[in-house]
């Protein structure tokens, strides 16, 4: 088999793996040293990781770099399930700022009663999401390598992926681009206008804006993927492997997107913090400004994330 050399692409294959109604994608690097970006549930790395290698003619063994774009359960639920698959061979890499979630399922909880679980009323909301991190996180650990951004990892032979900090969707979202042919991996950093939920979801929205202009007009991808097909404008998805052109419209629509909802919720924090009867509560005027008709308590619940976010960054800024 020969392995790819200064002027031969790298190969990368989307591994899709059911949770419930939904795919979870990660990706297969075929370098020297075969890399796996995100690795979806517990399960996914035998039902879905194992069978989608084997089918190409490769061996889920021979992975030796895990590349974890951030830490939300369902991107590192199976890194410690695909770890043990390796023989423990594999190097698990992920954002400091989130290696937290890598190491600890209480770490999962705590983010939940700190932002969005303030807003949803459900006092079995800890309890749902402590038993979440239970059936979906194969097994805390410590990761392997630290990033902060700025890094090059070495695939084996001439392959190289330099790492991007992208924070935004969650504070140590990250980047992976295959140096020579920007072939960009940013898991859920590009949110366009939501995914089957239909809303965009960050955590910080100022960082989240910047990331996607660094994306579009510095780290520009000639291929990008995406961690699940998130949706255009008029509801069409995308799939979760983008051309040049398809990145720099999603990427362009993202700003477009988070313009719009950053301006209705300017609008709802100036007038107030007003409790309703709305689903959307506290929130509910950016829900009527933006047309969102979505239900905001499925898990992860973007529009509380993203409205939690936007209400700490006016605190900061008043």
């Amino acid at each position: 088999m020969t392995h790819p050399g200064k002027h031969e692409t790298v190969a990368v294959h989307p591994l899709v793996s059911p949770w419930g109604r939904f795919g979870l994608y990660s990706f297969f690097i075929d370098a020297p040293e075969p890399a796996v970006v995100d690795t979806g549930i517990a399960t996914s790395p035998a039902k879905g990781m194992a069978p989608a290698l084997e089918a190409i003619g490769h061996r889920i063994e021979d992975v030796r770099w895990i590349l974890l774009t951030h830490g939300h359960i369902d991107h590192i639920g199976g890194a410690f399930a695909l770890w043990e698959r390796t023989g423990r061979r594999a190097r698990v890499v992920i954002h400091e700022a989130d290696a937290p979630l890598l190491r600890s399922r209480r770490a999962h909880v705590d983010e939940y009663l700190s932002g969005r679980g303030r807003y949803l009323a459900d006092p079995d909301g800890e309890a749902n999401v402590s038993a979440a991190t239970r059936a979906v996180i194969s097994g805390e650990m410590e990761p392997h390598v630290l990033v902060r951004g700025g890094e090059t990892l070495s695939l084996g032979g001439d392959v190289t992926v330099s790492v991007h900090a992208i924070p935004g969707h969650t504070p140590g979202s990250v980047a992976y681009s295959v140096e020579g042919q920007r072939s960009v991996f940013v898991g859920d950093a590009v949110q366009v206008h939501g995914a089957a939920n239909g809303f965009p979801g960050y955590t910080d929205p100022a960082a989240y804006r910047s990331s996607l202009v660094r994306l579009r007009d510095e780290i520009r991808p000639h291929h990008l993927y995406l961690g699940h097909p998130y949706r255009r404008a008029d509801g069409t998805p995308y799939g979760v492997e983008l051309d040049a052109a398809q990145a720099h419209e999603a990427l362009t629509q993202s700003l477009a997107a988070e313009e719009r909802v950053a301006a209705a919720a300017r609008t709802c924090l100036a007038a107030g913090h007003r409790e309703t009867d709305s689903p959307y509560s506290p929130f509910a005027a950016v829900a009527d400004a933006v047309g969102y008709t979505g239900d905001p308590t499925l898990e992860p619940s973007p529009f509380f994330t993203s409205m939690h976010g936007y209400r700490e960054q006016s605190d900061r800024n008043a």
